[in-house]
């Protein structure tokens, strides 16, 4: 029996947060959030926090699908968002193992380091995992804050790399991995027992 197809933009429900997809009328509430400089200041395109660029951003999550709203529970506020993009079957490239990518990711600074990011990714993954062999995450070479999360979360850098261009500087972005088998021996799935 095959694994059902991966829902890309489903409602997944935490302990403090929850997921939802993502609509055109959170932009108000998430760029309230990507306005901050601070958000994006480790990642490769700093300026994201200017409201052009990120208008591009959100535009892109709408068109793509795959992106969701990242709600507290506890009052409703969208406290940022996150995608599922670049799903693969084993069928697109047999030597390969079904993946999809989780990424794109942003919380609210007032958030970060209380257990929202790492809540957030054992939803998305529990979820991808039901459906794809593994997760991949693509992270800025110098994005410190975000390598960190994911060594935390049990996702291992691979030896793939993506080198692109962004206002003419150089942007190396590694991979990040987590498989089922990771996923199920992981910190996440200790946390939770």
């Amino acid at each position: 029996m095959s694994p059902p197809e991966l829902d890309r933009q489903p409602v997944l429900q935490g302990e403090r947060f929850a997921l939802r997809p993502l609509r055109a009328d959170d932009w108000d509430a998430l760029y309230t959030i990507a306005s901050d400089p601070a958000v994006w200041e480790q990642h490769p395109m700093t300026d994201r926090w200017r409201e052009e660029v990120f208008r591009d951003f959100f535009e892109d999550a709408l068109a793509k699908g795959g992106a969701l709203a990242i709600i507290d529970i506890r009052d409703g506020s969208i406290i940022g968002s996150s995608r599922f993009q670049a799903l693969t079957s084993a069928e697109d490239d047999p030597e390969e193992q079904s993946s999809v990518e989780i990424g794109w990711t942003f919380l609210a600074p007032r958030y970060w380091g209380k257990g929202a990011n790492r809540e957030v990714k054992r939803l998305m993954l529990g979820h991808a995992l039901e459906s794809v062999e593994r997760v991949d995450f693509r992270v800025g070479e110098a994005n410190w804050r975000s390598r960190t999360a994911l060594e935390n979360i049990g996702a291992r850098q691979t030896r793939r790399t993506e080198l692109s261009r962004y206002q003419g500087k150089r942007v190396l972005h590694l991979v990040y991995a987590i498989s089922r088998d990771d996923f199920a021996q992981g910190p996440l799935m200790q946390a939770t027992e």
